[in-house]
């Protein structure tokens, strides 16, 4: 039922109405295998990565949503809980420990079903539209299924749909131009990424931080996002406590100008 639920909305409301009104732009579907495992990672800019990277994509992908979604009361609350475990959703408690590591069993369900699961390596959104230090538990996933790793890199969604924003802002002014520019989101997915070699050393924390990185480096050549080597949670705290991410940052993969 959900699947079918899915297709619907993919095809004839969500994927139809997302291509009329924002004409994404796509690269690199030959990359999706048409049947079988894969592990999707993107970076994340915005709340609308989850509809862009769905209605891109021809095959149904499984996302981690966190677990306020499926929590909030009321009658909205129940609404969207619905609306997201219709799409194929699945809850995620994001405080660590014992529930990252169920986080993790539910991703490898999912992919020994021979379906695409996707994940956000940042684990949470860029605060400035930087590319932040990913989290290992990509990399022990990726180890112990032993699928491919699909990089895919959002691009300019942070602009249509800036954080705290609700409506998409399909204009935005640039410096150097007299004129605002016309938004146009992207989806730019690249070749898969084969780490077999690592196989049964997804206790080795070296091997899973150098995995880690791996993907992360293709994310930033993918996207043209300049890396910052933090969590992107710590950056947030600091400019809620009104600092400078700048100022307690090491560069290590190298930079890029950002997109």
């Amino acid at each position: 039922m959900k699947a079918l639920l899915y297709l619907f909305l993919r095809r004839f409301l969500v994927g139809p109405i997302t291509k009329l009104l924002f004409r994404p732009r796509v690269e690199g579907l030959e990359n999706i295998p048409s049947s079988g495992p894969a592990l999707l990672v993107s970076n994340h800019l915005a709340f609308c990565d989850s509809v862009f990277l769905p209605v891109a994509v021809p095959r149904q992908i499984v996302f981690p949503a966190k677990s306020e979604y499926f929590t909030a009361p009321g009658l909205k609350g129940r609404l969207v809980a619905t609306f997201f475990r219709s799409v194929g959703q699945i809850p995620i408690d994001r405080s660590g420990g014992r529930a990252s590591l169920a986080a993790l069993n539910t991703g490898l369900e999912i992919l020994q079903k021979g379906e695409l699961f996707g994940i956000y390596p940042e684990g949470t959104r860029s605060p400035d539209g930087r590319l932040y230090k990913g989290k290992t538990g990509v990399a022990r996933m990726a180890i112990v299924a032993g699928v491919p790793v699909i990089p895919v890199a959002m691009i300019d969604t942070e602009k249509l749909n800036p954080p705290g924003t609700v409506w998409p802002q399909w204009l935005i002014r640039e410096p150097g131009r007299r004129l605002p520019r016309l938004v146009r989101p992207g989806v730019s997915i690249g070749k898969p990424l084969d780490f077999s070699r690592y196989e049964g050393m997804e206790r080795d924390r070296f091997v899973l931080r150098s995995v880690t990185d791996e993907i992360m480096y293709a994310l930033m050549e993918l996207s043209g996002q300049e890396y910052v080597d933090m969590y992107a949670e710590k950056a947030k705290e600091l400019i809620k406590a009104g600092e400078s991410v700048d100022d307690h940052i090491k560069p290590r993969l190298g930079d890029t100008k950002a997109s």
